[in-house]
């Protein structure tokens, strides 16, 4: 995906050229490629942190050699009680 936010700069970029003003040009640049582009990769990097984060909690876990066990296990095994 990120090839695609590469191609996305670059046509702002060739965009942001062709303005009259440099103000112009910096305000098409910012607003068409700089806060979207931060907006659509930040959400598609949700996946990401979430996963990194559930690493990060279960590292000490696995450190203390306590068992880890999920809500699905867990919940079936209730209901088998």
């Amino acid at each position: 995906m990120y090839i695609v936010a590469i191609a996305w700069i670059y046509v702002v970029l060739m965009m942001s050229i062709t303005e009259h003003s440099v103000i112009a040009g910096i305000m098409t640049f910012l607003l068409y490629c700089v806060f979207p582009l931060t907006i659509v990769l930040y959400l598609m990097r949700t996946p990401q942190r979430k996963r990194q984060q559930r690493e990060k909690q279960a590292a000490p876990q696995k450190q203390s050699g306590t068992p880890t066990v999920s809500g699905e296990h867990q919940q079936a095994e209730t209901k088998a009680d």
